[in-house]
């Protein structure tokens, strides 16, 4: 029941601060992009992997990125990741409601990155409040059927179906708004 409370807590106060956020908002294909935000939650070391693959995908095609990564586990998982494109944080940086706090959390949502992946398999708040507290001007997120949609691209990936297929959905899309006939 406390943490019922908590997480209605947590909620109304995302509720009012996205209210009050402020940002521009643009609608880009793969070619205009130049900078990208992932939001992510840490589950294998086999995601991890397949994160890192697709990171390096988006440099070869000159995209900046950097990646904020959540993890649950009480010590920081054993990758060999760029300490330059990746951030982690974890369950103790979480305020009482769930919601993440640092200074490493509010610099990726302050940044105004071309577009924001967000990961999130519509389990975790901490990546919910990072994903629409984000001041990119594309945020991409998972449609949720009954989710308040904080993005402006919703991708229908369920989450059974894997990282790797909601990469291919996400990519997918975002060549299709590159293509003449989008335009």
């Amino acid at each position: 029941m406390l943490d019922a409370l908590k997480a209605r807590i947590g909620r109304m106060r995302l509720r009012d601060e996205l209210a009050a956020l402020q940002r521009s908002k643009a609608f880009y294909g793969i070619d205009e992009i130049k900078t990208v935000g992932i939001s992510v939650l840490f589950t294998t070391a086999e995601d991890f992997e397949l994160l890192r693959k697709y990171v390096n995908y988006l440099r070869d095609l000159k995209k900046k990125v950097k990646v904020l990564v959540h993890y649950t586990g009480k010590e920081e998982p054993a990758v060999q990741y760029s300490k330059l494109e990746y951030d982690f944080y974890s369950r103790k940086t979480l305020d009482w409601t769930g919601r993440p706090s640092g200074h490493i959390v509010q610099n990726f949502m302050d940044e105004p990155f071309d577009m924001l992946l967000d990961l999130n398999d519509g389990n975790s708040f901490a990546l919910y409040c990072v994903g629409g507290l984000s001041k990119a001007s594309f945020k991409i997120g998972r449609f949720e059927e009954d989710g308040e949609h904080l993005h402006d691209m919703l991708i229908d990936s369920p989450a059974e179906k894997g990282l790797k297929y909601y990469l291919r959905q996400i990519d997918t899309y975002l060549q299709l708004i590159n293509s003449p006939a989008a335009q």
